[in-house]
Formats: C-alpha cells, structure tokens, sequence
C-alpha cells in the first residue's frame, strides 16, 4: 500500500514539475502584465499600464491585426489544400500515396531554416519578389502537412463502405464526399486548422526570409525589440506582456469549454 502511495505521489511530482516549467513564463508574464514596471525582476504595484498602452497603441494593434489576419488566411488555404491532399492520398494506390505522404512530410521533418532558404532561393529564381502572396505561401509550406496530418488519421477510422454505398445508391463522387466523408473527419480538420493558425501565429524564420519590406508580425517586432531595444520599444514590447495574457486566458477558457461540452455528450450518451 505505502509502494503505491509513494509510485501516486512521484507521478504527481512529475506531472506538477513538466507543468510548471511549461507554464512559470507565461504566468511570469501575466503576473508582471499587471505591474507599472517595464522590467521583470521588480514588482512597483499594480497597475493597468501595459493594457492601455497595448489598446492605446494604433501601431501595435495594426501589427497584431496583421498577423491574426495572415494566421487566419494561411489557416484556412492550408485547411482546404490539406484536406483535399488528405483525401486524394487516401483513395490512390498504395505506392503513390506512400510516395505523396513521404513528399508531404519533408516540410516537417526539415529544419525550418532550409525550408526558409529553399522558399527564397525559388522565389528569386522564378522572379517573385518578397511580398504578401509570397509570405502566405511561406506559412501554408509549413501549415499544410500538419493539416495531411490531423485529417490521415480520421479517414482512417472511419467506415470506407459508407462512401462506396452513396456511390452505389446513384451519388456522385463529389456528393459522396461531400455528404458522407466530410462529416466523419470534420474532428480531424478542425485539429488541423487550430494546429495551422498555431504554428502560422508562432513562425518567425519562414516569416523573416519571405516577408514584404516593413510588414511586421508579433514574432518580428518581438525579436527587433529584444536585440535593437530602446526605451520606446521597451514600453511597446511590456504592453506585450498583457496581449500574451489575454491570448492565454482565451486558450484556457477555449480548452476548459471543450472539455466540459466533451464530458457532456459522454455523459448524454450514457
């Protein structure tokens, strides 16, 4: 009894020791969202400073709308090229899907600085400057296999005969499709659209090496103001501090709701 009391108590420790070196900088942050201080290390009292300076702030808001705007359209491109890339996978001959799910991946097993570098050395070579058009293509080449990714799994689960009955009962391919498959891996695209607007929100190397001139996203101004810092971009980069908390909580608040609407339908299945 004493052996799995003590084997409870160790895994709870593991688990409280992952969580809080996940998760101390980010409460650091929120923690000091609500300080006047500019500097973490010293608390000087509480104070809404940093959420006014970041709604006060046209420029900041612009960047931020910038970013959630190309996060959200990448997403979205990827979501659709991944699933269709998903489900022309699946339905194609052994060899060849074995081939287009190798290819696919290559974007996730590199480096993300040799796909920068490749994007940027074929932009050049097919005369594309750096622009909008080239930044989006940029993040949907690292958005788009994690899409492949999270839609895979589900047409795998799901019961291939019901597709070939709609074709049998006089249904077009599309319609079959679009009325039998597309309900069955929606779980599946929805994962693979959080998981793109995540990692499009989160990229600098690829944003870095295909953005326009002047176009900042949060990643960018972040890293400018941490190495080129001065007194204007300290204030600017410490009102950052409650956008990340407000990102944070919404997170939260987003996962707690899904749980709990999750445990519901068990419950109501039950």
């Amino acid at each position: 009894m004493n052996k799995q009391l003590l084997i409870k108590c160790l895994k709870a420790f593991f688990v409280g020791l992952v969580l809080l070196v996940l998760y101390t900088p980010i409460l650091l942050l929120a923690i000091y969202s609500f300080d006047k201080t500019n500097m973490i290390g010293r608390f000087e009292g509480f104070s809404l400073t940093h959420y006014a300076a970041l709604f006060g702030n046209s420029k900041v808001l612009g960047m931020i709308g910038n970013t959630f705007l190309l996060a959200f359209l990448a997403a979205i491109l990827s979501t659709v090229l991944g699933t269709v890339g998903a489900l022309g996978m699946f339905y194609t001959k052994k060899r060849v899907k074995m081939l287009i799910h190798g290819a696919s991946q290559i974007p996730v097993i590199n480096a993300e600085i040799v796909t920068a570098l490749s994007l940027t050395v074929t932009f050049v070579a097919i005369g594309l400057h750096r622009s909008y058009f080239t930044l989006l293509i940029g993040h949907m080449v690292i958005c788009t296999p994690f899409v492949v990714l999270s839609v895979m799994p589900k047409l795998k689960q799901m019961d291939n005969s019901l597709y070939e009955a709609a074709l049998d009962l006089g249904a077009s391919p599309f319609k079959a499709l679009w009325k039998v498959v597309l309900p069955q891996i929606v779980p599946g695209v929805i994962s693979g659209f959080m998981l793109a607007v995540t990692l499009s929100l989160d990229d600098y190397i690829v944003t870095m090496y295909t953005r326009p001139s002047g176009f900042e996203t949060i990643s960018t101004y972040v890293y400018n103001a941490t190495t080129k810092g001065n007194a204007h971009t300290a204030v600017t980069l410490a009102s950052l501090w409650a956008l990340t908390t407000i990102i944070f909580v919404i997170i939260v608040l987003f996962v707690v709701i899904s749980n709990l609407s999750g445990l519901r339908k068990k419950e109501a299945k039950r």
